[in-house]
């Protein structure tokens, strides 16, 4: 998401707010207590554990949840790895990174089970095909690892990095888009970015990364400490977001209604519009991984120079029993 969208819903709930979810209350015990790191600020990306957590299905289990955005996105993970908050919300690509560097996470949980990440255009601008992109500006966020995904995908189309000119527009990707500071951004998300642009009156294009000579990843997990795999806490959490996802593939307008409780600043068209479009991306299977899949990714991954080697996929992503 870019610096303008994350501006927008900046100002729908600060940052630093503790969002307290004590669900279903009334119930005769206390509730095992846990605490998960989002990724940012509440968003529809989140919307399998904010259904759990409105009907009582954290409660059924026994445990209450406590959903903390972060003031620094980057931290959630970290805190995790010391031991400063039993989950969070992070990136299949991101976690990759952070277990060759010595974190000691595993993935637990998918919520999202495609990439949103994707080389966004504008429809009436000059690029129509990839092969266009020869001589043009390309606007990036994240060094390292969108440029690699970007080689990845100039590749198909017998073009370089050297055939563009990579411009850091730091996280302002629509706007840069939209004054013709670039030709074209890598790092927006289909679902958000998208539909911004069309809120604007400047529909974008959207390559699609995976359609484009990079695998398939999850795009939003949930990881926690390896030291805490075995907590009993963590299958409960996983059989109550499953229960999440499958009231709300099955009653997405009353999934959005429950969403937007308690949170009126959320109902506006650009989260309508993207609860829509991200409604068929979420795992509905939470728990379940794909070994072979993960694998591929991290070799991937390796080949692009993003980490050493591929590890094998138990040294950072479980199915718990």
């Amino acid at each position: 998401m870019n610096k303008l969208l994350k501006t927008i819903w900046s100002g729908l709930l600060p940052l630093a707010v503790v969002l307290a979810m004590t669900v279903g209350g009334g119930e005769s015990r206390a509730a095992d207590k846990l605490t998960l790191l989002l990724d940012w600020f509440v968003n529809p990306d989140h919307a399998p554990l904010f259904v759990a957590a409105e009907r009582g299905y954290f409660a059924d289990v026994g445990i209450e949840v406590e959903m903390i955005a972060p003031a620094n996105p980057n931290d959630p993970p970290k805190l995790v790895a010391a031991g400063k908050a039993d989950l969070a919300v992070s990136y299949q690509p991101q976690l990759h990174l952070q277990v060759a560097q010595g974190l000691p996470l595993r993935r637990i949980a998918t919520l999202i089970g495609t990439p949103l990440n994707s080389l966004v255009v504008l429809a009436d601008g000059p690029v129509k095909s990839i092969s266009d992109l020869k001589g043009r500006k390309i606007g990036f966020s994240v060094g390292g690892f969108e440029d690699a995904l970007l080689r990845a995908v100039l590749a198909r189309h017998d073009l370089t990095l050297d055939d563009v000119t990579l411009v850091n527009v730091n996280f302002s990707l629509s706007p840069s888009l939209l004054s013709g500071q670039v030709d074209a951004v890598i790092g927006a998300y289909r679902n958000f970015e998208l539909n911004q642009l069309d809120l604007l009156g400047r529909p974008g294009r959207a390559f699609h990364l995976e359609e484009e000579g990079v695998p398939a990843y999850d795009e939003l997990i949930v990881v926690a400490h390896t030291a805490r795999l075995d907590d009993p806490r963590l299958a409960r959490f996983l059989d109550a977001i499953e229960r999440g996802v499958q009231f709300l593939v099955n009653h997405p307008a009353e999934s959005w209604e429950l969403f937007i409780r308690g949170r009126p600043k959320l109902d506006d068209e650009l989260n309508r519009r993207a609860w829509r479009d991200t409604l068929p991306r979420f795992a509905l299977r939470p728990g379940a991984l794909d070994v072979r899949r993960y694998r591929r990714f991290a070799e991937f991954l390796a080949t692009q120079g993003l980490i050493p080697r591929a590890l094998p996929v138990e040294d950072y992503a479980v199915q718990l029993p």
